[in-house]
């Protein structure tokens, strides 16, 4: 008998060890339980702004692809050179009759100094304008370009060497597909819309871009603010007096100093706003024709 007794003794050791743990893990449960209950409540009454979130999903290579913009051309202008839009009330664009529309342009961009101030004047005025760039120009301020992109802008490709001289096949391939790469790497914009250097339409560029679908946008109104020896009022002058329903203004905002065109630019807005126009975007122009 004196021998069973380690038997027994370690037997119901077992038991206690056992019966022990299972009772800890029941209240720790329990406790657990308590706390996470308690918690939930807790977080239920606090104000949405300080309630604890999960972190966000980083976003998709999917959902980054929906921010690119395409800005085209409907397939009228495509392949052609365009020069105003022709807003008639007996077609579709009905909708848009009696509107007063006309599309500020901008080329040589994106530029130092002068860009960003453009664009805080047109901000101000709540008007989308649209702006042909230079290659170099983008290469030399890719986050002025991104900001362009950013507040709405449509965009278009204005060569990369800005030359107006004639030039192969090859040359003039280069000139746009090189520029139009950069604006895709640096922004995620692909556009139909193309500007040639100085309008020159005769050197090998035009005649590429409309073998792409591309729309040669050229313009109806000028605000010479090119002239070196013109004044800002010159240009509003030009511009106010000058404009008619469906024009393309033409502007610059690069390409050397644009300071008088800054300065010019809120008093062109204003007397055309006077006369009760409204700005658009030239795909929105092309758009409002058909």
């Amino acid at each position: 008998m004196s021998n069973n007794h380690p038997k027994i003794d370690k037997f119901f050791g077992v038991m206690a060890i056992a019966t022990f743990l299972v009772a800890s893990s029941i209240t720790i449960g329990t406790f657990l339980a308590f706390r996470k209950n308690q918690t939930a409540i807790a977080t239920q009454d606090l104000p949405a702004s300080n309630q604890v979130k999960p972190p966000a999903k980083p976003p998709s290579q999917s959902s980054a692809k929906l921010n690119n913009l395409n800005f085209t051309v409907p397939v009228q202008y495509q392949g052609k050179t365009v020069y105003q839009a022709q807003i008639d009330s007996h077609k579709k664009a009905n909708t848009y009759a009696g509107r007063k529309v006309i599309a500020l342009t901008f080329d040589d961009g994106p530029w130092q100094k002068t860009t960003p101030e453009i664009l805080d004047i047109l901000k101000q005025n709540q008007i989308k304008a649209t702006f042909f760039w230079v290659g170099q120009a983008i290469q030399a301020n890719p986050n002025l370009a991104k900001q362009v992109v950013a507040e709405g802008h449509a965009i278009g490709n204005h060569t990369w060497h800005h030359w107006y001289r004639r030039m192969d096949a090859a040359t003039a391939k280069n000139e746009i597909e090189r520029t139009s790469e950069l604006i895709y790497k640096t922004t995620g914009v692909k556009t139909q819309l193309f500007r040639p250097p100085g309008g020159v339409l005769n050197n090998g560029l035009a005649s590429y871009a409309k073998s792409q679908k591309q729309a040669v946008v050229m313009w109806s109104l000028t605000s010479a603010d090119t002239d070196p020896r013109a004044k800002p009022e010159v240009f509003v002058k030009n511009v106010v007096k000058g404009a008619k329903p469906g024009y393309v203004v033409l502007m610059h905002d690069g390409g050397g100093d644009r300071q008088r065109t800054v300065k010019a630019l809120p008093k062109i807005i204003s007397g055309l706003k006077q006369q009760g126009y409204e700005f658009v975007t030239v795909p929105e122009l092309l758009e409002m024709s058909l």
